[in-house]
């Protein structure tokens, strides 16, 4: 296994570089998707909640893998019906799929931050004379934050091991180079071990630093 490690060490540290790449761009982008629909679902208008019930109804109920597919051999051949040799790379369209995805759970995240601060808060607001959207970005939306700290970087660790899923459009993420070196050695035992452990290192270290972050939010608090 070692030996495995310090050959391809470069290939695997680069695949791991992608891998975090691309669930940082997800999650920031998913950040922007979820709070703009966990906006729709506590508005008080029919119509906008019910736009984000559906959105989010309906991305939670596709599997990533199909979502994926969908945007990066779905999309392109449909739009090259208006533009010719039209193409989204591996990193854009697993970006969008990780995104959408990621940003439905967002909004969930969302939305219940925002529903956990007291009523009485927006009222308070209101009565000095904020509009509801000063109200919400000044006062509601600074409290959420820190209580869905903790959610938010659990999110992160969720959406990097969904990363995985993306090797089915070959974006050069950490199982997909896993795949090209357990094919080159025959070695898939010690191959997907090492794989296996880069994950569990990035991945445990997450965990750690969203418990400790939810420890000091709490002393903080007291």
């Amino acid at each position: 296994m070692l030996s495995i490690f310090k050959t391809y060490f470069f290939m695997l540290a680069a695949s791991l570089g992608h891998t975090l790449l691309l669930a940082l761009f997800a999650l920031l982008f998913a950040m922007i998707i979820g709070l703009f629909f966990a906006l729709l679902n506590v508005s008080r208008n029919k119509i906008l909640n019910a736009i984000g019930t559906i959105y989010v109804d309906a991305i939670r109920g596709v599997p990533l893998i199909v979502l994926a597919f969908f945007i990066y051999f779905g999309v392109p051949q449909g739009v090259k019906v208006f533009v010719d040799n039209f193409r989204l790379p591996a990193l854009q369209a697993g970006t969008i799929a990780l995104a959408m995805n990621c940003g439905a759970y967002m909004a969930e995240i969302f939305r219940a931050g925002i529903e956990s601060i007291d009523k009485g808060q927006m009222e308070a607001a209101r009565s000095l004379g904020l509009t509801y959207g000063t109200s919400m970005r000044r006062v509601i939306l600074p409290q959420a934050f820190k209580v869905m700290i903790p959610s938010i970087i659990n999110q992160f660790i969720i959406t990097l091991k969904d990363t995985s899923i993306l090797s089915v459009i070959g974006y050069p993420e950490l199982t997909n180079t896993g795949r090209t070196i357990a094919g080159n050695t025959f070695r898939s035992l010690e191959t997907w071990a090492i794989v296996g452990i880069l994950y569990m290192i990035v991945i445990v270290s997450l965990s750690r630093a969203a418990k400790a972050l939810e420890r000091r939010i709490k002393t903080n608090d007291k």
